[in-house]
């Protein structure tokens, strides 16, 4: 069986991708769409996608519910607000009494800031659901994490670890399971880290380098991990009763969360490359790649992306709506709105921002589908 046998088809890929992303816009949309409605305001375009409009359809309280060509993203469009970003439109003080009130502009700023919130709450509120979900499906891996066994020429070894050791913490992070060991170490290959290990009821400091292991999976895809060289003695298997999967879940999603913002950080201080990050073209590939893989995986990675959605969109970004919750936070300060000509300013510099880096991510993705190397070599 060769690579190729195992890559899924363009047309699972493509499929695989919309029914990742078209739920996850939808449930993001809906948390705006749903506490505009319980602050009273009225909704005049609800899009699922960009651009032009596939189809659509007006409801009985005169919003128009579209699904357009472009599926990387949507919006809702309050009554009062100028475009799909937001920005509110003057003419909203011009307008009758009762559709005045009905304006987004026209709500308390802790309502507005209500609306904007719901939809990164909703996507992580959502992704804890999928998670605990999983959880009770296949149950939870247990293990303590006191090492069973440390592999030859390995960090560890070097570091003087023993079999029997407990690591207690690593980077200041209390480590409760094995598993813990992996989401720290595993993104920083040759990063020296803190550990505090326990051997013998006592307690030692001491600063270990993992070493880096080069690992290719079934669709050919290459990563750089860390690895620490141990193993557990001892992993079980628990249930998770449908009662606990919410906490599980939110405790997944944490540790899922961590471990993005600790990739960002990397990449933010240059100990990963930008190269790293992935755009749409990405994401596609690997939905496909998890629907070849099965249902499981396929949850898992839409509850990863929820998770992300969610993330980005609180970034403090114009355009996001983390950008919007910035400008409430301003004017809960300072008593009055940030000026227009500062906000247009400010949503200028965003569009530009988000422009480029999917300019970027998108050059990433090609890269990785090795468009760059292919064409190098048709010029040499």
């Amino acid at each position: 069986m060769t690579l190729s046998d195992l890559l899924p088809s363009p047309l699972l890929t493509v499929l695989a991708f919309v029914a990742v992303i078209g739920p996850l816009v939808f449930i993001h949309e809906l948390g705006h769409y749903l506490v505009a409605r319980w602050c009273g305001v009225k909704a005049e375009v609800f899009s699922i996608g960009f651009g032009p409009e596939l189809v659509g359809w007006n409801d009985r309280r005169g919003t128009r519910w579209r699904i357009a060509a472009l599926p990387l993203g949507g919006y809702v469009k309050f009554m009062g607000d100028m475009n799909a970003a937001s920005q509110t439109d003057t003419s909203w003080l011009t307008l009758p009494p009762e559709e005045r009130a009905q304006s987004f502009p026209a709500k308390p700023l802790w309502q507005k800031a209500a609306i904007v919130a719901a939809g990164p709450a909703i996507n992580l509120i959502f992704a804890v659901l999928l998670l605990g979900g999983l959880a009770t499906v296949r149950g939870e891996p247990v293990s303590e994490p006191v090492i069973g066994r440390i592999a030859a020429g390995s960090a560890a070894q070097a570091a003087g670890l023993q079999p029997g050791d407990r690591i207690v913490s690593i980077m200041g992070r209390s480590i409760d399971s094995f598993g813990d060991i992996s989401n720290i170490v595993s993104l920083r290959p040759g990063e020296v880290l803190p550990y505090v290990v326990e051997r013998d009821g006592r307690t030692f400091a001491r600063d270990i380098a993992a070493g880096t292991r080069i690992e290719t999976d079934r669709f050919g895809n290459i990563y750089r991990l860390g690895q620490l060289g141990v193993a557990s003695n001892m992993v079980t298997w628990r249930k998770v009763s449908v009662i606990e999967a919410p906490l599980v879940g939110y405790r997944h999603a944490v540790q899922i969360t961590v471990s993005a913002l600790d990739g960002m950080g990397q990449i933010i201080t240059g100990r990963r490359s930008v190269k790293e990050l992935g755009g749409p073209l990405k994401i596609a590939d690997i939905s496909g790649q998890a629907a070849a893989m099965g249902p499981e995986s396929f949850i898992f990675l839409m509850a990863l992306i929820s998770i992300n959605l969610g993330f980005i969109n609180l970034l403090p970004i114009p355009m996001l709506d983390g950008g919007h919750l910035l400008f409430y936070g301003i004017e809960a300060i300072q008593r009055r709105p940030v000026s227009a000509r500062v906000q247009d300013f400010a949503y200028r510099s965003g569009l530009a921002l988000l422009l480029t880096m999917m300019i970027m991510v998108t050059f990433n993705d090609l890269g990785s589908f090795g468009l760059w190397k292919s064409l190098s070599g048709l010029i040499g």
